[in-house]
């Protein structure tokens, strides 16, 4: 390695793939760093390596990083997200009794979906996520709170081990990031009923997590770290770079997963049962496009406003989502900038042209399934 070198901790899930590439291309070689990516076993382990400065910069759950700022679950910290990592690209599944138990449904309708689970009665839904303080889980009460009859119980389980826990019979479903939703497929023990983004169009789902006192010892290093990612990020939203990321993301030790389980994710074709063929699903995985890597404060708002904080603690959850680092670090680069670091979330039906740096910048939907909006700055 040449070059400073970062410490950068890592879930192997498809939505890694900016840090990836930012080693594996160059770019943060281009930067002067030595990007050392730094595979962890779990959320939990991930969240305390980085609590206790054994990692520099971490991907990180978007709520994780939230709640550790708030003080809620673990190693309380306070955690700056530098930028997200990724939008979207989880999935909801059933096992297959409980799919053939419901009957044919639309693909991605929440709602049609969140009824036939209401109808089948008072028996708890047994739902695996990959962490507490996770979009996963977020999504997933924001969701079933819309039908107060559904009973579920929420069980943790890593995502590599997702579908064994649904052959095992020990959970009914589950809400998990790419490709482990595309495994219990493949193994044949699920069908994917719909995507993250069919609860929240626009939701962010990881985000670079460093320490805040890091980032006050290392400002040029955060902002390298920042160029390089934000350089990653652009490369993989590219259509015509989705072949070759797929090919290095395969090739690549950091994730030790095939290129039939990373194509899904990348390209947004996903099968929802076993020998069916594939969904196109438009924006289900985003890293640069529509300001996907911005980290709206608004957002950071929402996700503390759904782990029950405060209003202390949803201004201190807007302010370690780091849009001031953000312009600060990138505009000199080419970066356009929104005219707000926050909006009304769930307010966008259709893509839409906002005020901005450089003119150009136009933001995806970001509607809920239910038509609410939230306007924290209110």
């Amino acid at each position: 390695m040449t070059g400073t070198v970062l410490n950068c901790g890592y879930v192997p899930l498809v939505d890694c793939a900016p840090l990836v590439i930012a080693k594996e291309l160059g770019f943060a070689a281009e930067q002067g760093l030595a990007l050392n990516l730094v595979r962890q076993p779990s959320w939990s382990a991930l969240r305390d390596m980085l609590a206790l400065g054994h990692l520099d910069a971490a991907q990180m759950l978007s709520p994780m990083a939230v709640a550790m700022s708030i003080g809620l679950g673990g190693l309380p910290a306070r955690i700056d997200a530098l930028m997200v990592l990724s939008v979207n690209g989880t999935v909801f599944g059933l096992s297959n009794a409980v799919a053939k138990e419901l009957g044919p449904l639309p693909f991605g309708n929440a709602r049609a979906i969140l009824t036939a689970l209401a109808a089948r009665g008072v028996k708890p839904l047994r739902i695996g996520v990959p962490f507490h303080y996770s979009m996963h889980r977020l999504l997933l009460s924001y969701w079933t709170s819309a039908a107060p009859t559904l009973t579920i119980d929420e069980v943790t389980v890593s995502p590599p081990r997702m579908a064994d826990a649904v052959a095992d019979g020990f959970v009914d479903a589950f809400w998990v990031g790419e490709p482990w939703g595309s495994v219990a497929v493949q193994h044949d023990v699920a069908q994917l009923m719909m995507t993250g983004r069919d609860v929240w169009q626009f939701a962010p789902e990881k985000v670079l997590a460093v320490r805040h006192e890091w980032v006050e010892r290392n400002e040029d290093m955060a902002r390298r770290l920042m160029r390089a990612v934000f350089h990653a990020s652009a490369w993989l939203d590219a259509p015509r770079n989705k072949a070759l990321a797929v090919e290095i993301l395969g090739r690549s030790e950091h994730l030790s997963m095939s290129s039939d389980l990373i194509d899904p994710a990348l390209t947004g074709h996903i099968v929802p049962k076993h020998n069916a063929p594939p969904v196109a699903v438009e924006r289900f995985l985003q890293f640069h496009k529509h300001a996907a890597s911005f980290p709206w404060r608004s957002q950071a708002a929402w996700i503390a406003h759904q782990l029950g904080a405060d209003a202390a603690g949803v201004e201190t959850a807007k302010a370690s989502f780091r849009s001031d680092l953000y312009r600060q670090n990138l505009a000199d680069i080419g970066a356009d900038m929104p005219g707000a670091s926050e909006k009304e979330e769930g307010s966008l039906r259709f893509e839409t042209a906002v005020a901005s740096s450089r003119g150009h910048m136009i933001l995806a939907p970001d509607a809920f399934f239910d038509g609410r909006t939230f306007d924290f700055a209110q």
